[in-house]
């Protein structure tokens, strides 16, 4: 069922707005959430299995929690909401969070959270997350339903958040049945060349200044709040980085080889300007979409991504989107070429951070947790 709005208002009336912690779960992007914390006044909480997980940050100490909650397995966080609304904290949601507490049990924990944790649960679905993309105006790569469809390249992906794991390319059925598991749920789609380009967003509802998402449906002629855009990246991805060194994908299979998608890092990147019109129409879109999921839907609230691939054409395809914060906008802590124009050493952790703390000015908190 997840936390509903009166819940999470019943909460905050009990938190002392000038002891505000931003906690986070220690792994993913939580160094550029607990820097941006610090660097917006805020106390901050480390959470973390194993000592030596928390041995390491101190090796930052512009990121190191000033307090840590150490747990056994990470689903014991759900025991410790009490805990937790007792020290005034805000969680600050990443991918390593849902992963590790499963979507169910992050939907349910009784702790407030930034963002709109029910809009997860179109990003975990292939199939809700196509609707919501192509009801914002998104064109994406063509969808296989069928595996015995498969008549030339096309990638398998499997649902939630497993940065690439798992992942495959199938020229055919034959390379499908060798590779898939069948048992999990699966997307497949065509194989689109292009530059591969992620597309890291901000969508503030309280702001009324900036580049404002106009409403659609019932929401047409309305501003919706501020969209930012705030970095860009592409992805080291292995071993299909290194692939083409060593032959053809026939040689390669011959040789009992198979390319993977699983990213081990990030590298900055910036596109040519006269595509950011385009990359903004589908972020307003997708935005604006977001809030006609459901009635009465809450919508897009903080960080977003929307993961492309621009072909020869200069043509965006949408393949996916991530409602939250992405490690890939880890090379950005010290602000990007995008967001440094704004506002000087502005990071998206900084900026949820930001945006916490403009909420509490306006007393709107709870417009941008859940």
């Amino acid at each position: 069922m997840g936390i509903t709005h009166s819940e999470l208002q019943e909460w905050l009336a009990g938190y002392d707005s000038d002891a505000i912690t931003i906690g986070v779960i220690a792994s993913h992007s939580s160094l550029q959430i607990l820097h941006g914390a610090r660097l917006e006044g805020f106390k901050t909480l480390g959470i973390a299995v194993g000592e030596n997980r928390r041995r390491y940050y101190s090796a930052f100490p512009g990121a190191e929690p000033d307090e840590w909650l150490m747990l056994e397995d990470y689903r014991e966080l759900l025991n410790q909401a009490d805990w937790l609304r007792a020290h005034n904290v805000i969680i600050i949601p990443h991918g390593s969070l849902v992963e590790y507490l499963g979507a169910e049990n992050f939907r349910n924990l009784a702790v407030p959270t930034f963002g709109n944790r029910g809009i997860l649960k179109f990003e975990s679905s292939r199939t809700a997350q196509r609707d919501w993309l192509e009801a914002g105006g998104c064109t994406m790569p063509k969808l296989i339903v069928d595996p015995h469809d498969i008549d030339g390249p096309v990638i398998v992906k499997y649902a939630g958040a497993k940065g690439g794991r798992g992942y495959f390319i199938a020229r055919d059925y034959r390379d499908f049945r060798r590779n898939a598991l069948l048992e999990e749920e699966f997307t497949i789609q065509e194989y689109v060349l292009g530059c591969r380009y992620y597309l890291h967003f901000f969508f503030d509802p309280t702001a009324e200044d900036g580049f404002q998402v106009q409403g659609k449906g019932k929401l047409s002629g309305k501003n919706l709040g501020r969209l930012e855009l705030m970095s860009m990246d592409r992805r080291d991805e292995s071993n299909v980085d290194e692939f083409y060194k060593l032959g053809s994908l026939r040689d390669l299979r011959e040789m009992e080889l198979e390319p993977s998608f699983v990213v081990t890092g990030n590298q900055p990147v910036v596109i040519r300007e006269s595509l950011l019109p385009e990359a903004f129409r589908l972020a307003e879109g997708t935005v604006a979409a977001s809030f006609e999921l459901e009635d009465d839907a809450r919508g897009m609230i903080g960080a977003f991504c929307l993961e492309t691939i621009v072909t020869d054409q200069l043509d965006f395809k949408v393949f996916e989107i991530s409602a939250r914060i992405v490690a890939g906008s880890n090379p950005f802590i010290g602000g990007s070429p995008y967001s440094d124009i704004n506002e000087w050493r502005m990071s998206t952790g900084r900026r949820i951070a930001r945006s916490i703390r403009r909420a509490l000015e306006k007393g709107c908190l709870d417009d941008i947790l859940s």
